[in-house]
């Protein structure tokens, strides 16, 4: 399931290292929040900025209502998608027809709320008018930004992050080198040397951590004497004499670098054109040859075959040089420090070559998530695009940078379009797409592409004047270029708008020659998309037999699809929910349920916020018609908070709203106020995720630690297996250990105790080992 591939945007990472030290200043920086609404930690590369606000934030989760949401910039080089950033991080989806900052705004003008802006020095500007802006209009966020340099906003307190004193410096050398020889520790006869060490990298954490690595090779009497050398070179002999502290994170960089063999000097070189994280595949696509580097950088030269790659990586991740990202460990990344030293040293013949691999590497997955969107590859293609987000957005700035690029760029953006629609990234999707075209004006089969793909976005956002035009202009140039399946596409896409503003015979005259050509052509994912997008064009307008026969034709072509269908979730999800709108308007009220809970099914597989949204609604309504009202009113709360996120209930469509509102008002009357509104705002509490498995479970309340009579009556919702792994967390077995115990995957693993999570509405493993430990014997493992 999806739920293990990725952690939640915008949560707090899981610390993988010891946090040493730091007392004073945790101290100081909760201080200064308490006092001030923004708050800036500064401080060269390397000095612990970035660790010092997580931990912080950490410690202080409890003392916002709203919580603690981390917005990371580090791999973001546009400044026009920070609002974009943040409202990913916040969990919010892009809302038809508004500025993106102005969606952010008014969801936290009345929450309380700690933002963490983690590493703002290169959008320095733009981090500046977006703290300014929450100082002013979100009185009751608190904004925590790390940076080399202050945002220089009015209101802002600035606390210099220094270096790390002498007592943590040694703990931290201590904690570190354990890691690297087993069994090390500070002793009286060792300590010296380690103090001096650590005094000659000025107490800088990433400087400490990197000296360590040498452990391995040299005993640390050596290790102290030869940076103590290599110093006095620096400084001219003089002990006494001290570099700039950027100097001395410099240095030690330098010294891991000459620990590296050529091949590794050169890979470090490579990878610095990577923005986010990565896997191996794509740093052998990107970073291996057969031949001498071409400019004599002195980046190490010579070959770097494909089948080499992963032995010169596992050796910079020996170094500290690479860390290993994610919970599986099969991703890797490099700091910022580290990434900045490796394109110093990469020429720029080599940067260009570099950049134009790692281009057409990230082109290539954007292409074949496209052409498998139909396939049981999809699921795992969209969280892998998703962990490649910033590589993406990379790659597309690379291009359109180039006047031979555009072409390429326009292609990744278009093919994308599935991505940026289940994302939530309609804006920016948009933003590439119409970048590309002004820079792309004469007729082409890119263009084309890019016209038709980014008006669907369009439309999907609302924007149906622009939709219009745009699909207008795609039939234009569709037919200069001879792109036959676009011009169909368009074709169809301008038929179905007919319908929605009542021109019945021109719409009709366009779906039948659209359907026609696509069947000409026979396109798989072209007679998919048709059947799909009219289906819903026609629940709209309430002609239930209509929109049924599409969506059945839609799912019909999904199951005749390469691999049958099996595993393809995005359209699913959707027709299913349009499937339940019909069986509502037809007041099939059992089928409607029936089909809504197929959607949840479907769509919590990618997260999809609006299929979600819109089947927990058909679900509280048929739960009303049903008689399940307790159920009907914590699904209307679970529903308002998301449709508050998405920006009109229902889409914006009057007879859908009004339906909602009639709902409303039984369950109200059959509850009563106090028993409705106490319902209702459990469920406006719980996250996407919660809401959508305790629907799926039938939960009569949104159970919790705080709403569940007692433990018996939490973990009745709980599945049979379920319970056996809420049962060894009580135990305190990791869900490694967990996996093991139950012959599982570990990924199956993470999955069960992220489900159990959300259907007791908790946030942590300490909980369900309290429910679980104090609750009612649970049934014993039963293996498989």
């Amino acid at each position: 399931m999806a739920l293990g591939y990725t952690r939640r945007t915008g949560t707090l990472p899981v610390e993988v290292t010891g946090f040493v030290g730091r007392v004073s200043e945790l101290d100081r920086v909760r201080e200064l929040l308490r006092r001030s609404r923004l708050a800036t930690l500064i401080g060269p590369g390397g000095v612990g900025k970035s660790r010092l606000a997580l931990r912080t934030a950490l410690s202080l989760k409890g003392d916002y209502d709203d919580g603690v949401v981390l917005v990371e910039l580090s791999a973001l080089h546009d400044p026009e998608l920070l609002p974009g950033a943040v409202a990913s991080a916040l969990g919010l989806p892009e809302q038809s027809g508004r500025v993106v900052v102005d969606v952010v705004v008014e969801h936290l003008e009345e929450r309380r709320v700690l933002l963490v802006l983690d590493t703002c020095e290169h959008l320095l500007d733009a981090c500046a008018l977006l703290a300014d802006l929450l100082l002013r209009e979100a009185p009751g966020v608190t904004v925590l930004a790390t940076s080399r340099q202050p945002l220089d906003v009015p209101g802002e307190h600035t606390l210099p992050v220094p270096p790390l004193g002498d007592v943590d410096a040694v703990e931290l050398f201590a904690q570190r080198a354990a890691a690297v020889v087993p069994d090390f520790e500070v002793t009286d006869d060792n300590r010296d040397d380690v103090l001096a060490l650590c005094h000659r990298l000025d107490g800088i954490p990433l400087a400490i951590e990197l000296a360590t690595v040498r452990l391995r090779a040299l005993p640390l009497a050596q290790l102290a004497a030869r940076l103590e050398h290599r110093f006095q070179v620096l400084t001219g002999g003089r002990r006494s004499a001290t570099l700039p502290r950027h100097q001395t994170l410099r240095t030690a960089i330098d010294w891991s670098h000459e620990l590296c063999s050529p091949q590794e000097k050169l890979l470090w070189s490579r990878l610095s054109v990577f923005a986010g994280s990565f896997d191996l595949t794509a740093v052998e696509e990107v970073c291996s040859d057969d031949s001498a580097t071409p400019d004599g950088s002195g980046s190490g030269g010579g070959p770097l075959p494909r089948e080499e790659i992963l032995e010169h990586l596992i050796g910079l991740v020996d170094k500290s040089v690479v860390l290993r990202d994610g919970d599986e460990g099969a991703r890797y990344r490099l700091l910022d420090t580290i990434r900045e030293y490796g394109a110093d040293k990469c020429g720029a013949a080599e940067r260009e070559r570099c950049g134009r691999r790692h281009r057409d590497h990230y082109l290539g997955r954007a292409s074949y998530f496209f052409e498998m969107l139909l396939s049981a590859e999809q699921v795992p293609l969209y969280w892998q695009l998703h962990r490649d987000l910033a590589d993406l957005r990379s790659a597309l700035d690379y291009s359109l940078a180039r006047p031979d690029g555009v072409r390429p760029a326009l292609v990744m953006a278009a093919r994308l379009w599935p991505f940026w629609s289940t994302a939530g990234l309609f804006t920016e999707g948009r933003y590439w797409l119409d970048k590309g075209l002004t820079q792309e004006p004469e007729p082409s089969r890119e263009r084309s592409q890019a016209l038709l793909w980014g008006s669907l976005l369009a439309v999907m956002q609302g924007d149906v004047g622009v939709a219009h035009a745009g699909f207008t202009e795609t039939m234009e140039v569709a037919r200069a270029a001879r792109c036959e399946l676009d011009r169909m596409l368009a074709l169809g896409y301008l038929g179905g708008i007919a319908w929605l503003f009542g021109e019945t015979a021109q719409g009709r005259e366009a779906l039948t020659e659209a359907l026609a050509g696509l069947v000409r052509i026979d396109d798989p994912l072209g007679l998919t998309l048709f059947h799909y997008a009219n289906a819903y064009c026609f629940a709209l307008i309430r002609r239930s037999d209509d929109s049924d026969a599409h969506a059945d034709q839609a799912l019909r072509r999904i199951k005749e699809a390469p691999g049958g269908g099996v595993g393809e979730c995005m359209i699913t999800s959707q027709v299913l929910g349009i499937k339940g709108m019909a069986a509502w308007t037809r007041n099939d009220h059992s089928e409607s349920v029936r089909l809504a809970r197929e959607s949840l099914r479907a769509s919590r597989e990618l997260r999809d916020v609006f299929a979600a949204t819109n089947s927990l609604e058909l679900l509280a309504w048929g739960s009303a018609e049903t008689g399940r009202h307790r159920l009907a009113a914590w699904l209307l709360g679970a529903c308002s908070e998301q449709w508050r996120k998405i920006g009109s209930p229902m889409i914006g469509v009057a007879i859908y709203q009004d339906d909602h509102s009639r709902v409303e008002t039984v369950v109200r009357e059959q509850l009563g106020e106090p028993e409705y509104r106490l319902l209702y705002e459990q469920g406006a509490r719980l996250t996407l995720d919660q809401a959508v498995e305790l629907a799926l479970a039938g939960a009569s309340r949104p159970v919790s630690a705080a709403t569940a009579a007692d433990g018996r009556s939490s973990l009745e919702h709980l599945t049979r297996r379920e319970r056996e792994v809420a049962t060894l967390v009580s135990a305190g077995l990791t869900n490694r250990e967990i996996s093991e115990r139950l012959v599982i995957s570990k990924r199956t693993a993470d999955a069960h105790v992220e489900h159990i999570l959300a259907k007791l509405g908790f946030s942590s493993r300490t909980q369900i080992a309290a429910l679980a430990g104090d609750g009612p014997a649970l049934d014993g493992p039963t293996g498989g």
